[in-house]
């Protein structure tokens, strides 16, 4: 192709994402199409790919395609095995596409579509991929090393017991946040909980069928679970009809906490093959397709947004959370834009699998753009709802009323119409009893995903089989997560006291399995349960809680590469890293200040305490979550401000020379692969 024709190419498309950026930002008055939010983040990514991407590759990495990969030099068919850069992209991509992208925008469309939008792209390009793309690099580089050990090796020791700390701490809020959006999604919902229930024996028939009866058809197996799990979408469709089965299948929150617990205690106890790897099989199928359907969905709809671009709610009075669009947009929504999380797989098993290390830049930069992606359209599935239907389902009954007819007047009167009739008729033509209070973000996304498919592909007839299939879509996922989690927190926390007693450190040694699994399970199930216990919903406090270590995770994974750039001796462009490391520092040190100590009981967690206490009969345990979220804050704030103050000290004494610049890499051999493909 003429390099002036795609010179003209490049800037069709850079003209056609300015354009349609222009709609989203400045567009008032009128409702917009949800189209020019898909043009808008195509178009930006296309750019940021083709351009911002191979400057990095290029200039600051400086990949080499001669030089061999761990995955070539330690192969060993077990952990280090060179594999496809497709198969290496689907695996990072399930990996890292966890429920934030689905649920983090869905929470933040009370302010609006447009700071979400905004953030979510501008947040990928600059700072997610950037992220993902060069701790990606830097681990291949060292043998395929984790964060917190480049961390202790790169920054110093303390910076290793930080990310080290700050990682375990993640895991668990993380794990709590996820438990807990399946129990306000499935609460009271038979239909729902029946359909997950089902996935649990599924995924146990398909360890057994791909180990022992058909050992190795993983498609063979996957279509099985597929085709099984639809079986239960319908299932649970009979059983919601039922009354007599359906209360076998009723839950409240606490019941469905103690069931989700017990249940991550199994998971991560069990062997690995029976549970947690076809689970991982199904729900990357389920999740590719029903991503694939969704923007197929959107692009054949066209729908309308009826979300404004800003709400009343950017001062910080909104009812889904609490706190103004700075800085809480930008901790509710992490995964999509940037997520520390994605630098535990970045440093995990991908660099593990990665052939040639130009094919970092793909699987790094390219799979968190396709998350964002994935963001994208959770926030046109919200901003589709009217926005009474969304604030109805979203706000928790603390803020808007039990009953009915209280919650359609309380949210009528904050200007978005909405009667109790209207909620009532929805909630039947999706086969549940109720969609009040659903807070969690996972109904109110099943619900608009749910409105563009029965509308594009089935008609009104099918929004019951729809919703429950966005539900299980979801949920299916967020489980995976737990498993997988759980399981990463066991081998963390077996490191860690191996160093006590050797015996405690082996991950086949049953009584340590059985114990560290009770230690990660009984840490997130205290969150879990302080969340269902929240009479204002749970979201309201955990999620900032669960945005704001997410970032700070994120925030050590750029001092590491900040710090590596700089020993590399590229400090002329270290803004790639810094830059976003100084926004990410700004957005999560002003939250965590604001959740600590802001004077509004909604957000402060002191403030709330003191609220409580100074009430008649005043919850002791509610006190005392809110005394130990602030403390829980406010130590990940002070060992990140370690953190930041030994990388800043590293970069003075390497940029004066007072340090001689050195990175430990893995010394440069040449890969046998470019021999082999010029063969």
């Amino acid at each position: 192709m003429p390099k002036t024709f795609r010179i003209l190419i490049w800037l069709a498309v850079a003209i056609l994402g300015a354009l349609a950026l222009a709609t989203v930002a400045l567009h008032r008055g009128e409702q917009i199409n949800a189209m020019w939010l898909v043009v808008a983040a195509i178009c930006t990514y296309a750019v940021g790919y083709r351009f911002y991407s191979k400057f990095i590759a290029a200039k600051v990495l400086v990949l080499e395609a001669q030089r061999a990969t761990p995955a070539e030099r330690l192969e060993n068919g077990r952990d280090f095995v060179p594999t496809n850069k497709w198969v290496v992209f689907g695996h990072h991509f399930a990996a890292i596409a966890g429920p934030g992208p689905l649920v983090g925008p869905v929470l933040a469309a009370q302010f609006g579509y447009l700071p979400g939008t905004l953030w979510i792209l501008a947040g990928a390009v600059f700072g997610g991929c950037v992220q993902d793309f060069v701790i990606l690099l830097f681990s291949v580089r060292r043998d395929g090393k984790s964060l917190t050990e480049m961390a202790r090796e790169e920054v110093g020791r303390l910076g290793g017991l930080v990310a080290y700390v700050a990682v375990i701490s993640i895991i668990v809020i993380l794990l709590g946040v996820c438990a807990l959006v399946v129990v306000n999604a499935l609460k009271a919902s038979p239909w729902g909980t029946f359909t997950i229930a089902m996935t649990i024996p599924i995924a146990l028939l398909m360890g057994v069928y791909l180990r022992t009866l058909r050992p190795g058809k993983v498609l063979e197996t996957s279509a099985l679970g597929f085709i099984l799990v639809m079986l239960a979408i319908f299932g649970g469709q009979w059983v919601s009809q039922n009354p007599s089965v359906a209360s076998w299948f009723t839950f409240s929150g606490p019941a469905l906490a103690i069931l989700i617990i017990i249940y991550g205690f199994a998971a991560s106890a069990l062997p690995v093959w029976l549970l947690l790897a076809p689970r991982d099989y199904l729900s990357t199928f389920v999740k590719l397709g029903t991503i694939a359907l969704l923007a197929l969905g959107i692009v054949a709809l066209r729908p309308v947004l009826h979300m404004p671009p800003l709400t009343r709610f950017i001062d910080g009075s909104g009812p889904v959370f609490a706190g103004n669009v700075f800085p809480f947009a930008f901790v509710t929504i992490a995964c999509g834009a940037i997520s520390g999380f994605h630098s535990l797989i970045s440093s995990g098993t991908t660099p593990k699998l990665i052939r040639r290390e130009t094919e970092a830049r793909m699987v790094g930069y390219g799979a968190m753009m396709a998350e964002s992606m994935v963001a994208i359209m959770a926030m046109i599935a919200a901003c589709v709802l009217q926005p009474g239907i969304y604030f109805a389902i979203n706000s928790p009954a603390g803020i808007v009323g039990q009953a009915p007819e209280a919650a359609a007047a309380t949210i009528s009167n904050w200007g978005f119409p909405i009667t109790a009739a209207e909620m009532h008729s929805l909630a039947q033509s999706v086969g549940e009893q109720t969609l009040y209070n659903r807070t969690g973000g996972a109904p109110a996304f099943a619900v608009g995903m749910a409105h563009i498919f029965s509308n594009s592909l089935g008609g009104q007839a099918l929004m019951a089989i729809w919703y429950h299939f966005a539900i299980m879509f979801e949920a299916l996922f967020i489980l995976t997560v737990l498993d997988a989690g759980t399981r990463a927190g066991r081998f963390m926390l077996q490191d860690a006291l191996a160093h006590v007693w050797k015996p405690l450190g082996r991950t086949s040694w049953y009584p340590s399995i059985l114990a560290t699994s009770a230690l990660i399970v009984g840490a997130w199930g205290y969150f879990l349960w302080q969340g269902v216990k929240d009479p204002l919903g749970g979201i309201n406090s955990l999620w900032p809680l669960f945005g704001i270590s997410n970032q700070l995770l994120a925030t050590v994974a750029l001092c590491v590469a900040t710090t590596i750039i700089i020993k590399m001796g590229k400090a002329r462009y270290v803004a790639v890293t810094l830059v976003p490391l100084i926004w990410l520092v700004a957005v999560t040190f002003t939250a965590s200040w604001h959740k600590i100590f802001d004077p509004n009981p909604r957000i402060g967690f002191l403030s709330h305490a003191a609220q409580l206490l100074s009430s008649p009969g005043a919850n002791v345990r509610l006190i005392f979550n809110d005394r130990l979220d602030a403390f829980v804050t406010g130590t990940l704030i002070v060992m990140i401000a370690l953190i930041l103050i030994e990388s800043a000290v590293e970069w003075v004494r390497v940029l004066s020379g007072r340090k001689q610049a050195r990175v430990k890499e893995s010394p440069f051999v040449a890969t046998r692969f470019v021999t082999e493909e010029q063969g």
